[in-house]
């Protein structure tokens, strides 16, 4: 194997011009401080590890999608722009894109930075920096102030948005004007520019930082030779591809759904299918009213679930017959998943509350099998079975069922639909949950779990999901509701229950008692906003008589007041427990609220 060197400079100028990337790459990901450490490792001499290209022969240019490196970053960004590189000679760059990258945008380009809290689409909440390189700074003297002491950054390197003002002690250089240096004579001119810039105070020995700086950035470019690669000329995909994996092996592994997507790119006929899944994760984000937080990893997972093809990511599953049966899928399964979403976000499950990604498969599967939409209609069969996805759902996500590695359950899950389905068209939610159990992966509420539940507090992730469970009523993502403290916090204050010259082992329970799941319930936002921090007493009597029971509130008024929390939340935990063990027994999926206790602090008046 034989390795070539190079110079910055002269790899650079080819760059977009004879220099690209295959689909198989990875977005780039690296931080401006990255940036800045391959810069200060390079002004010190350090090697940074050899590239690895192939060259595509030009009748095999129109088999592969080339993209573009990126020269101007936006942080967050995750495309790249198509290349269309008719006429040149390609090599695509199978190890290395980081790195190169990171040297076109710190000699050649910018890296914009969003404000904290600005938003994404304004464009003033966004600063496009250029790497600068402080002359004056002497590498060989520690700097105890340096931010950057921990990452051994010794060169005066920084991004800024302007120019940065030189004074005594700083003299900022744009890093990307040594490029204009493409001989020796240049770089005097423009040495001594810089030199002659320098302030009439400075001394003799600044000035020779100055030029030791500038000269050791002049060789870094344009003279040693820091670019090693090697050049993969055989032309099989196969080939090529398994390099890749064992060269990319000790860094940021990649994903499997990025093998699936190369491949799906390289055999997709009249359509890119890179920006064709890109912009269909896009669309599944923030297209459909909800925000939600997919990734490319679950929509090519889903491919493979969806088209009966083994769920795990393993290369000797994309094979030319499986990937052709993906895209003659593609358009059902687009719509399989848009149903999907669509439907769990009327749930009004999103990316705050959906714990799980992988949850999604098994109704997507369904839907894809029986061509359902979402669900939304009044048909007994869609409002049956919605409700029967929406309990399965939420058992699933608040047991953890499909945590960790999940594969084995999604190909169980899966095998219980397929036989489902033979015979039936409603969703096998009892089955699902019978064989699921029986592998260890229990998604009904039993006496092992329900305790599980209702350590669900305010402000938890599975907040809501387990709020909902309370509740018949599915359509949360279209009503606008709050996560509501029956007994308000206000009212449970420390200095408040301190003024009522409570107890202190009674404030405190009445503090551990404020958040727990049994003084949470789900409130419109009108109402949440009328209640505001009314004593519950107060506010009640302007709801109607079945209040109490739609939210499984003890009847007993003595527990309505703050003194009483503790016994409040202990009464209507046992009223939660009483509705979770009902919810898998009802035939038709709807358990009536359980009955009111009539002794003990849950008496009826």
């Amino acid at each position: 194997m034989s390795y070539v060197s190079s110079t910055i400079g002269r790899v650079l100028d080819d760059i977009n011009r004879s220099y690209f990337l295959p689909a198989i790459q990875r977005p780039y990901v690296w931080q401006p401080e990255q940036i800045v450490a391959l810069f200060d490792s390079l002004l010190k001499g350090y090697p940074i590890s050899s590239f690895l290209f192939w060259e595509i022969r030009p009748e095999r240019r129109a088999d592969w999608e080339i993209y573009k490196f990126i020269e101007n970053f936006r942080h967050g960004d995750t495309h790249n722009e198509m290349a269309e590189p008719d006429g040149r000679d390609v090599k695509l760059v199978l190890d290395g894109q980081q790195r190169l990258t990171s040297l076109l945008i710190g000699l050649r380009g910018t890296y914009s930075v969003r404000a904290r809290y600005g938003r994404r689409h304004n464009p003033d909440a966004w600063s496009r920096q250029r790497l600068y390189l402080d002359l004056l700074k002497d590498p060989a003297v520690d700097d105890a102030v340096s931010d950057d002491e921990d990452l051994g950054i010794t060169y005066g390197l920084r991004f800024f948005e302007t120019e940065p003002k030189s004074d005594a002690r700083h003299h900022w250089f744009k890093v990307g004007r040594i490029l204009d240096c493409i001989g020796d004579d240049a770089f005097d001119r423009l040495r001594d520019e810089v030199v002659d810039a320098l302030p009439d105070a400075s001394t003799k020995a600044q000035g020779r930082i100055v030029e030791k700086t500038l000269d050791r950035l002049y060789r870094m470019v344009w003279k040693d030779e820091v670019i090693a690669y090697y050049t993969e000329k055989d032309q099989s995909y196969d080939r090529v591809l398994d390099i890749f994996i064992r060269a990319n092996d000790g860094g940021t592994k990649l994903s499997k759904s990025d093998l699936l997507l190369s491949m799906i790119t390289a055999q997709w006929q009249g359509v890119s299918a890179r920006q064709e899944i890109y912009g269909f994760v896009d669309h599944l984000n923030e297209g459909l009213g909800a925000k939600n937080r997919l990734d490319k990893d679950f929509v090519m997972k889903s491919c493979l679930v969806l088209c009966d093809l083994d769920q795990r990511y393993k290369v000797a599953n994309f094979t030319t017959s499986n990937l052709a049966r993906i895209e003659a899928s593609w358009t059902r399964i687009k719509a399989s998943l848009v149903a999907t979403l669509r439907l769990v976000n009327r749930f009004g499950i999103d990316g705050e509350t959906l714990t799980s990604l992988n949850a999604l498969l098994p109704i997507a599967y369904y839907l894809h099998g029986v061509g359902g939409g979402s669900l939304d209609g009044t048909t007994p069969f869609e409002a049956a079975n919605a409700r029967h996805i929406h309990r399965w759902l939420l058992g699933s996500l608040l047991n953890g069922v499909f945590g960790g590695s999940s594969d084995r359950t999604i190909g169980a899950a899966r095998a219980i639909l397929q036989e489902a389905l033979k015979d039936g068209r409603d969703f096998p939610h009892r089955a699902l949950v019978q064989g699921l159990a029986s592998r260890g992966r229990a998604i009904a509420f039993d006496d092992n779990n329900i305790e599980g539940v209702l350590d669900v507090g305010y402000g938890k992730r599975t907040c809501f999901l387990a709020l909902s469970l309370l509740y018949d009523t599915q359509a949360w993502g279209s009503t606008p509701h709050h996560v509501d403290h029956i007994i308000p916090r206000s009212l449970a204050d420390r200095k408040a229950l301190m003024a009522q010259n409570l107890s202190e082992p009674l404030i405190q329970r009445i503090l551990d008692s404020v958040n727990r799941l049994g003084n949470l319930e789900l409130l419109l936002v009108r109402e949440n906003l009328e209640k505001s921090n009314l004593p519950f007493e107060q506010w009640l009597r302007t709801r109607d008589g079945t209040f109490l029971d739609r939210h499984l509130i003890p009847r007993d008024p003595a527990l309505w007041q703050v003194g009483a929390l503790p016994e409040f939340v202990a009464a209507r935990e046992e009223l939660i427990r009483q509705r979770l063990r009902g919810l898998d027994l009802d035939p038709a999926g709807i358990v009536p609220p359980a009955p009111f206790a009539t002794t003990g602090s849950a008496a009826g008046n």
